[in-house]
């Protein structure tokens, strides 16, 4: 897990404030903070009718310090609902490998245990962990979710591949030598997400309880609904509902280096390991790290992402996380990212 040298530091939880684990501590914003344009950005993007440069933001929730000093939700949405993940559980399966890595059953830099690959000539079985985590294995895998005809994303979780979604994705070819190409598939994440389960040798009903037994419980994520397929596999790609309280305590346990009231989650160095850069082509906007985007709200912020405008994202050099959630179309979401990117910058001073 090589870190790089440019990564802000992770703050530590503040002292005198509680970990979140049961409730979460209120605050306000500190000084310094431009609280009449978090309020300005609060209204244009909680308008009802929503503002068609966004779409409907549901809920929004901002975190400094460890503690909650916005909360906003739109029309009947309240804190009790739940809301898609989409692919924010692109991150939580790399906290479970994390988990795995911690408990010494994985080993992200060995050949992924993916049974399709195991022919002697099958050039996919030298792919690593560490390769799927980083979106480099050379995999085919089309990531579009407009165009049914040409989709292997749509085919994968909604129609021929939804009952095996790691088999689906690990079933195709080589489009690149491994470690050669980024290219972003939430087909990579399923076979990421069964080797867990492999690795764990539980599926189903039992993975759901060690999900819950080894990540959700201890940082107080009651909410969560992970999804899996006929196979029992997660699907890690896209299926896990929670609150925006507990995508905010998800966040939480990444700004604090993995570590939760005085225990270790996540092995030392995974949050960095999530934020350490991966070489993306010239056109993709955001920087990437393992499962985890970068960049977003200003150098050294890292997120977890959604289709249709699912956001949790942390700005260590604020102590900060902002989690937003909504409807917003993909030709919305460079308005939502903006306007995310200007909410974390109502919080550094100025003057």
């Amino acid at each position: 897990m090589a870190k790089s040298e440019n990564l802000p530091p992770l703050p530590s939880q503040p002292a005198g404030v509680g970990w979140p684990t049961t409730r979460w501590p209120d605050g306000t914003p500190g000084p310094g903070v431009a609280r009449d344009r978090i309020d300005d950005l609060l209204d244009l993007a909680f308008a009802d009718p929503a503002p068609d440069a966004m779409g409907e933001t549901h809920a929004f929730l901002a975190v400094q310090g460890g503690r909650i000093v916005i909360e906003r939700y739109w029309r009947d949405y309240t804190a009790a609902d739940t809301f898609p993940s989409w692919s924010e559980a692109k991150s939580i399966t790399h906290a479970l490998i994390g988990i795995l890595v911690r408990e010494g059953k994985i080993d992200i830099h060995a050949p992924a245990d993916v049974p399709e690959w195991q022919g002697q000539d099958d050039p996919r079985r030298h792919i690593t962990l560490d390769q799927l985590l980083r979106m480099s294995s050379g995999l085919k895998f089309a990531e579009d979710y407009v165009d049914a005809g040409n989709s292997d994303v749509i085919e994968m979780l909604f129609a021929s591949g939804k009952e095996d979604v790691a088999g689906f994705a690990a079933s195709l070819p080589l489009e690149h030598a491994p470690g050669t190409a980024w290219s972003y598939s939430s087909g990579t994440t399923n076979i990421v997400a069964r080797c867990a389960a492999r690795a764990l040798g539980k599926t189903g009903e039992d993975f759901r309880a060690f999900m819950f037994r080894e990540l959700f419980e201890p940082i107080g994520i009651a909410s969560a609904q992970p999804k899996f397929d006929a196979e029992g596999t997660f699907i890690g790609s896209s299926f896990c509902y929670c609150t925006a309280r507990d995508f905010a305590r998800f966040g939480l346990l990444y700004l604090r280096d993995g570590c939760w009231n005085g225990g270790r989650i996540l092995p030392q160095g995974w949050a960095d390991y999530a934020r350490t850069p991966t070489a993306t082509p010239p056109t993709e906007e955001l920087g990437y790290g393992a499962h985890w985007w970068l960049g977003m709200c200003g150098p050294g912020s890292f997120s977890a992402n959604g289709y249709q405008g699912q956001y949790t994202v942390l700005v260590p050099e604020l102590d900060l996380i902002l989690v937003r959630h909504g409807n917003s179309s993909d030709e919305r979401g460079d308005e939502v990212r903006r306007w995310l990117a200007r909410m974390a910058d109502c919080f550094r001073p100025t003057g």
